[in-house]
């Protein structure tokens, strides 16, 4: 996006001339029914330390009105490319600016949203990385903290929410002016204002002499699924750990969590106003795995309000830190907390969160932890794997490392040192040195400045009494991807061994040994001269983060029972290498699937059975032999139906292998049988056919043929709603006609007229796996079209487009050299480089997963 990037050295040279005092920001949002502009009247005080420089303030808007710089006005025609130029500042100064700013559609800055359900308008502000400049005009970076004051004028009987506790309104006409408190010394991208006739339920968190104001936030439409008490127990749980672990009070006057529509993400730590995605407002039944992912989000953005919000990261360099112990700490608190419906949080973490880090960490734009963010369009493709989930996986490891005692400790010294100011990595790392007393210069050498992944080992050797011989733990590091910065290394790991037998069919772990493993072979002495164990199980608890491989009579037992394991985080381990095997090339795609299907019958932890159902999918649609694959798939849709059926009523399971059928079906008994649930001429004991699954359901029958115009309009009847008009775009961009493909190809990529929920809408139903011979003449049209894309449209929408229509399903050399032929010919930025290029490394890692399943057909 031309005209919009700031780099960091003009940031650090901005930082340097300038401190920030305060915001005044006057908001005229009286015309949001109407949508277009907004007036927007900002007064922000600040210091240079030279007298007479120049600097430049962020604005992205259609137009300025006025602007004044102490007392002296400038050409409003001076602002061009987001920028507003200030020269011969004072050494205090003062500035306003008038500007009239847009309202968006596309999840950033100031997004509006009309309700069908009752025709009202809502709004609310996401602003991270840098899209407060869309709101007001700003220092659009971090490290210039300020405090705000918000005053908004808008529509009479609205609901006006900031970071600041809400005012009362005041005024009697059509609108009404509210006057927010000034916040303490925040960033810009955490500041926030949610408008609209939401609807709040009230609380408080109390402990001893404290008292914080709790609120809960949604729209009208969804009150009546608003589970408010659950979400004020998982908050109130998260301030008795977050207190107590961080020995620090909560830092805000109050704390409001708002479910907003059509958020981009899944929530944001806006300082004592979160805003989260309100499909977490659950229409219908969902899994216990949902309610988990939840509380995890809760408590993420709760943890940001001591951990970005109170202390913040200097530059978008330490955005990892920022995430990673906000992921850390919403699993450690699910994990630990008193009364925690969720203390197998772990075992979600090695299933989600590790996969997706491994996942992202063999790619071609793979990165240290410690990334290099050399400006914005660096960091805005940056919220990745890498940042959130392999982050946090090396602060456990770290965890274990320093002791959980001593880390906490250095937390604790890092908030009282630099409370309501800017850090940056060595900051903390020195306070976690000074508790524990451990150097931790080459640790974060090792972890946080290289890329990539170890592989871990057993090598077992036993004697003539199968007794064990020797033991070592073998340590590799394989080559970074083609590509990729940096070379591959070694590092030192914290890890434990857990040694597990067969009792009466169950695996059952006998003992466990911590230890310190470093190079390329360490010894394990204490399990010499012991009987081998039916399973050795290496990272066990799953402290450190690499690839761990079974040696060959640990993966024969663990195949035949690997539903056998008592505890759930060593099934999630063993499910997640045989993943990782798969996509390596080391496992068929087919053997994979034979796993599941006999693994899957006994696994109890719905969110490791929904995560492998999953995976299942993907294995069968991209890693497996195109000649076998109509085989596998028939396979996996008539076990689903076999499980389903035998789930036990109204359960979990019993729902997610009814949406793992719908995702499937094929034969003409499977589809008939969607019909039926559909139509209610079928009826399965216990399974609630109910709004959200019967989208499911239609998405699948109109994606085959099955359902056409005339049903997709009758379900959009039943549920005229917002979420009803997604699901419809996706089932009419799921029929398998030339039509249907045109008609949603031109509204996401010839049109920018869609919504952001919209335009995924449509993008998700586009791309059926079963259609890749409709698809195949898109491959073409896509490099055409892409770099228009990413130079017209905003971040969200463009990376939606540019990810989401990439040739994924056209599983050939042909695609690989059309988009090596693209990457040559289009010179494309570095961010939208990068996005074709982690599309490209799926492509080619299917292609060879796809040999491996050919031949192993062969043997």
């Amino acid at each position: 996006m031309p005209g919009t990037n700031l780099t960091r050295e003009e940031a650090r040279a901005r930082a340097e001339l300038l401190r920030v005092d305060s915001y005044d920001i006057d908001l005229d949002l009286g015309s949001a029914r109407e949508g277009g502009t907004f007036r927007s009247t900002t007064v922000v005080r600040f210091s240079a330390t030279t007298p007479g420089a120049d600097t430049f303030i962020d604005l992205v808007a259609p137009g300025v009105e006025e602007i004044t710089l102490n007392g002296a006005a400038l050409d409003p025609a001076s602002f061009a490319d987001s920028r507003i130029p200030l020269p011969g500042l004072a050494a205090e100064n003062e500035l306003r600016v008038v500007a009239n700013c847009a309202y968006t559609n596309t999840g950033e800055g100031l997004h509006r949203f009309v309700d069908p359900v009752d025709g009202e308008t809502y709004l609310y502000t996401q602003f991270e990385v840098p899209d407060a400049r869309r709101v007001f005009a700003n220092f659009e970076q971090p490290d210039l903290k300020a405090a705000f004051t918000f005053t908004v004028t808008a529509p009479t009987g609205w609901v006006v929410v900031s970071n600041s506790p809400t005012p009362v309104a005041v005024g009697s006409g059509e609108t009404q002016v509210w006057s927010f408190e000034p916040t303490g010394r925040i960033s810009t991208y955490i500041t926030a204002l949610i408008a609209g006739p939401y609807v709040g339920v009230f609380d408080a968190y109390r402990n001893g002499d404290q008292h914080v104001p709790l609120g809960v936030y949604c729209r009208p439409s969804l009150r009546e699924f608003l589970d408010a008490e659950a979400v004020f127990e998982v908050t109130k749980q998260g301030f008795d750990y977050f207190q107590e672990k961080f020995d620090f009070p909560y830092p805000f006057p109050k704390y409001d969590q708002l479910f907003v529509p059509e958020f981009n993400a899944g929530a944001m730590e806006n300082a004592g106003a979160v805003t989260l995605r309100d499909q977490y407002v659950f229409r219908s039944k969902v899994t216990d795995a949902a309610y988990e992912s939840r509380a995890a989000t809760i408590l993420h953005e709760l943890a940001h309000m001591w951990f970005g919000d109170l202390v913040t990261m200097e530059w978008w360099n330490d955005l990892w830190l920022n995430e990673s112990f906000a992921t850390f700490a919403e699993a450690v608190c699910q994990a630990e907390a008193p009364g925690s419906k969720w203390p197998h949080s772990w075992t979600t973490f090695a299933n989600q969160m590790k996969t997706w880090a491994y996942r992202q960490d063999q790619l071609p734009s793979t990165h240290p932890i410690m990334a290099e963010i050399n400006d914005l369009e660096d960091v805005q493709v940056n919220f990745d794997g890498i940042t959130y989930a392999k982050g946090a996986s090396v602060l456990k490891q770290l965890v274990a490392y320093v002791g959980q005692d001593a880390f906490f400790q250095g937390v604790q010294a890092y908030f009282k040192r630099h409370a309501w100011g800017n850090t940056r990595l060595s900051d903390l790392l020195g306070a976690l040195e000074e508790a524990s007393g451990r150097d931790l210069k080459s640790w974060s050498r090792a972890w946080l400045e290289t890329a990539g992944i170890n592989v871990l080992r057993p090598s077992i050797v036993l004697n003539t009494d199968g007794e064990i011989e020797s033991f070592a733990v073998l340590q590799e590091a394989p080559a970074l991807p083609a590509g990729a910065k940096g070379e591959a290394v070694l590092r030192p790991h914290r890890i434990a061994i857990g040694l597990y037998e067969l009792v009466e069919g169950s695996l059952v772990r006998v003992e466990r040994i911590e230890l310190d493993v470093d190079g390329a072979r360490t010894e394990v002495p204490q399990l010499v001269g012991r009987h081998r164990p039916a399973v050795v199980l290496l990272n066990d608890d799953d402290l450190s983060y690499a690839k761990i491989r079974l040696d060959e009579d640990s993966l024969a037992v663990v195949t035949e029972h690997l539903g056998g394991f008592t505890e759930s985080l060593p099934r999630a381990l063993c499910w997640a290498s045989a993943w990782d095997m798969t996509r390596d090339g080391e496992l068929a795609a087919r053997d994979y699937l034979a796993l599941a299907l006999s693994g899957l019958g006994r696994e109890t932890d719905i969110g490791v059975v929904q995560s492998v159902q999953r995976q299942v999918k993907l294995a069968l649609d991209a890693y497996t032999d195109p000649a076998w694959r109509e085989t596998g798939l028939r396979q996996w849709a008539a076990a689903a139906e076999e499980f389903l059926r035998g789930a036990e009523a109204g359960s979990d399971h019993q729902l997610a292998w009814a949406r793992t059928l719908a995702s499937v079906a094929r034969t003409d008994e499977q589809l008939g049988l969607l019909e039926g649930l559909l139509d209610g001429s079928v009826e399965l004991k216990g399974l609630a056919v109910d709004t959200e699954l019967r989208w499911t359901l239609l998405v699948r029958l109109a994606a085959t043929g099955r359902a056409g115009d005339d049903s997709i309009a009758a379900e959009l009847e039943r549920d005229n709603t917002a979420a009803g008009q997604e699901h419809a775009a996706t089932c009419r961009a799921a029929r398998p006609t030339a039509q249907a493909k045109a008609e949603a190809w031109a509204s996401v990529v010839e049109s920018d007229e869609l919504t952001n929920y919209v335009q995924e809408a449509v993008i998700v139903g586009f791309q059926q796996s079963d259609q890749r011979e409709l698809l195949a003449p898109y491959a073409a049209k896509y490099f055409a079209a892409v770099k228009g894309v990413w130079e017209s449209r905003s971040h969200e929408i463009s990376q939606q487009i540019i990810v989401g229509l990439y040739p994924a399903l056209q599983v050939t050399q042909e695609t690989l050299d059309a988009t090596d032929a693209w990457l040559a010919a289009a010179e494309p930025a570095p961010a939208l480089r990068r996005q074709v290029v982690e599309s490209r490394a799926g492509i080619e890692r299917a292609l060879k997963a796809q040999a491996v399943d050919r031949a192993a057909a062969a043997s």
